[in-house]
């Protein structure tokens, strides 16, 4: 495979704010209709009103995806606030509850309302997916069972959901919380081959557990339209820099772990239970906390895993183009997450209006 292509694409769930009572609004119609020639097919409904789905174009290298990230928070950003409206990235919003939002008037939404019931209706959260292209389906599978490991740290770098209902949760992704009570999400399971995950995903289908494969939900899936392995861990992350160094993190081990592969090389494949406790710490603590060392089979620094990571990368960056992008996980480690900025201006202002003002700043900061 050429470096051309591990291609990126980035999809992000938008919240819909009213900058006067910082509470959600269900405007997603009335926003799409008035955008709808500059749109195109790149801003979808989400299941709830209040929430907008972007999804950037096929990017080459992670300039690209930098340059379509912004553009397309630009363009939502400038129809919201011609219409007295703001946008907002993060994983969950402070204080609006679900119970106060309006369902999209589309089959597919009425659809996974009716079988999902209330775990439905509770999906007020808001994520970001990441895709790396990788035409060869065993290699997909490949790399998906490689990369589950590193699941956790890279959802750790996204965490920006540390409130719910109005209530700190004392967890820096409430999201994932609330997303891991649908059935087939939080870790993929492990696979021999493509052909052994279709034998999965034909037996759910033929036992009507699920429609088609879309509704498999894994924090990493093979994308059942596209040739991309999809990374779903992550909450909706606040700053463009961010959303960039993630992916460009994900883009470089994606690559190492198939130059490794080359040199009949893999990276080790640890029980899952093990990985969920590491995830579960993640959700805790984020980057502030402890991740287990399974070669060590001790707790050691998040930080200290990630610089290690970020040298088992580097003979890639380079070729990548993406070393500044990257370097960026290091303000990250020094500054935190957007769950750590909100809880630092929920902590000095006592104001959760406080928090959201943040976040729709931070939002366009760099847009």
């Amino acid at each position: 495979m050429k470096l051309e292509d591990f291609t990126i694409g980035i999809e992000e769930e938008y919240q819909i704010v009213d900058p006067e009572t910082r509470h959600l609004t269900s405007y997603i119609s009335e926003l799409l209709d008035k955008g709808a020639v500059v749109f195109r097919d790149q801003v979808k409904p989400e299941f709830l009103q209040s929430q907008i789905e972007v999804g950037s174009h096929v990017c080459r290298n992670v300039e690209e995806a930098r340059q379509e990230v912004t553009r397309l928070r630009r363009l939502v950003s400038d129809i919201a606030n011609e219409n007295d409206r703001r946008i907002v990235a993060a994983g969950t919003h402070p204080f609006s509850r679900w119970k106060d939002q309006a369902v999209t008037e589309r089959e597919r939404y009425k659809g996974l309302e009716k079988d999902m019931q209330m775990l439905a209706r509770r999906l007020l959260i808001f994520g970001m997916h990441v895709h790396i292209g990788i035409p060869d389906p065993d290699l997909r599978i490949d790399v998906m069972n490689q990369m589950t490991y590193f699941v956790p740290h890279i959802f750790a770098l996204s965490t920006s959901s540390p409130f719910w209902l109005g209530h700190p949760t004392g967890l820096k992704s409430y999201r994932s919380v609330i997303f891991e009570d649908l059935p087939r999400t939080g870790l993929p399971q492990y696979f021999e081959s493509a052909q052994d995950y279709e034998r999965y995903v034909d037996i759910l289908v033929n036992t009507h557990c699920i429609e088609e494969p879309t509704k498999i939900w894994w924090d990493i899936r093979p994308h059942p339209k596209f040739p991309t392995l999809e990374f779903r861990m992550c909450d909706c992350t606040t700053k463009v820099d961010e959303v960039i160094a993630i992916a460009a993190v994900i883009q470089a081990i994606v690559v190492k772990l198939i130059q490794l592969r080359k040199s009949n090389q893999s990276w080790r494949i640890y029980r899952q239970a093990l990985i969920a406790e590491n995830k579960w710490r993640a959700t805790k603590n984020g980057v502030q906390g402890k991740l287990i060392d399974f070669g060590k089979r001790q707790e050691v620094p998040f930080r200290l895993l990630v610089e290690e990571l970020l040298e088992i990368v580097d003979s890639v960056v380079d070729d990548l183009g993406s070393r500044a992008e990257i370097e960026y996980i290091n303000t990250i480690l020094e500054t935190g997450t957007s769950a750590d900025r909100q809880l630092r201006t929920y902590n000095e202002t006592g104001s959760l209006e406080a928090v959201v003002d943040m976040l729709i700043e931070e939002t366009m900061s760099g847009c």
